[in-house]
């Protein structure tokens, strides 16, 4: 096993993304210091706990991304540091105010991740950091999405398009991210980010993560699925990913992770055949004229190694795992 004996930091542990990466890293060997914000909760322990080599190789610590130096005691010694604590939130914040949005997003994403960039910079131990990020920081930058288009690692969100769309969310990830460049240049510090799109997948955690509750929630969009694109990547595949960017030398800079770019009534149409309560008959039963599938290049992703399981495999296993948790029934 590759990542025998060495030793690792993961935070925000108890996510979805997180909760997966910790499971691979202890698969393969390595000693896990992970952050939860609250390791006496059950809920988002026992899931970390009982995995295998948990016992052995798996440390829990309390960390708060808007406290500097939070992450010292946890970052001290580790090989590599995986920075997946971020707040997610797709729709709009019910209080539009400024002070609101920076509170619950932007302070949580930027800060936090400088927070922990300052642990990281002070142990000459920390060989790498992988910053898990998202195509929110990529794709918004005011070009239009049409079928000639790839989009690649060279694309940033434009911060000033995204307020002004009130997209919160990408404006978070887009800053975090630009922020933690700035940060890791000036200070030396070996970074590679991985930006994947709406996760999907088998959860871990005993809770819904809105990715995957988009899931459930795609028939809502009725209105919307003739004009929309269901981008997505596996959650086995982007943990993957993280444990690749830091295990092969070569690796740098970012890295777009989308499998597929599907109209989400053709994702609908999968979900039906695994789930009827999943897409309503005026989807399923007509053909809808589909939206232009821009593509997004998976040319750096697969040259680290990252191979991608298919639509199907992914919304099948969700799905299954939903059922077996309670949240759909059989």
């Amino acid at each position: 096993m590759s990542g025998e004996r060495k030793v690792v930091c993961v935070t925000g542990a108890s996510g979805f993304i997180a909760s997966w990466l910790v499971k691979l890293l202890l698969q393969r060997g390595y000693v896990v210091k992970a952050t939860v914000r609250d390791p006496n909760n059950p809920k988002k322990t026992e899931h970390l706990l009982s995995l295998e080599g948990a016992e052995e190789r798996l440390h829990l610590f309390k960390a708060d991304l808007l406290e500097e130096g939070s992450f010292d005691l946890v970052v001290d010694g580790c090989e590599g540091v995986f920075h997946t604590a971020s707040p997610v939130l797709f729709s709009s914040i019910s209080d539009p105010q400024v002070h609101r949005i920076s509170a619950e997003l932007i302070d949580p994403a930027v800060k936090g991740t400088l927070n922990v960039l300052k642990s990281c910079v002070k142990f000459p131990t920390i060989k790498r950091v992988v910053l898990t990020s998202s195509m929110a920081a990529v794709v918004l930058n005011g070009t239009p999405l049409t079928s000639n288009v790839v989009v690649d690692e060279t694309w940033f969100s434009d911060p000033l398009l995204c307020q002004e769309l009130k997209e919160w969310y990408f404006l978070s990830k887009t800053l975090a991210e630009e922020a933690a460049w700035k940060f890791a240049k000036e200070n030396g510090i070996d970074m590679v980010t991985i930006n994947p799109a709406y996760v999907m997948g088998p959860p871990l955690q005993p809770t819904l993560n809105l990715s995957v509750e988009m899931v459930l929630d795609l028939k809502k969009d009725i209105n919307g699925v003739a004009i929309a694109n269901y981008t997505s990547t596996d959650v086995r595949d982007v943990a993957s990913a993280h444990i690749q960017a830091f295990e092969v030398p070569s690796a740098s800079g970012r890295y777009c992770l989308v499998a597929n770019v599907t109209p989400i009534h053709e994702a609908l149409k999968i979900l039906k055949e695994l789930h009827p309560s999943l897409c309503p008959p005026e989807i399923c039963e007509h053909d809808t004229p589909s939206a232009p599938e821009f593509q997004i290049s998976q040319e750096k992703a697969k040259s680290l190694g990252v191979s991608f399981l298919p639509l199907e495999v992914s919304l099948r296993d969700t799905v299954e795992c939903l059922k077996e948790k309670g949240f759909l029934k059989p």
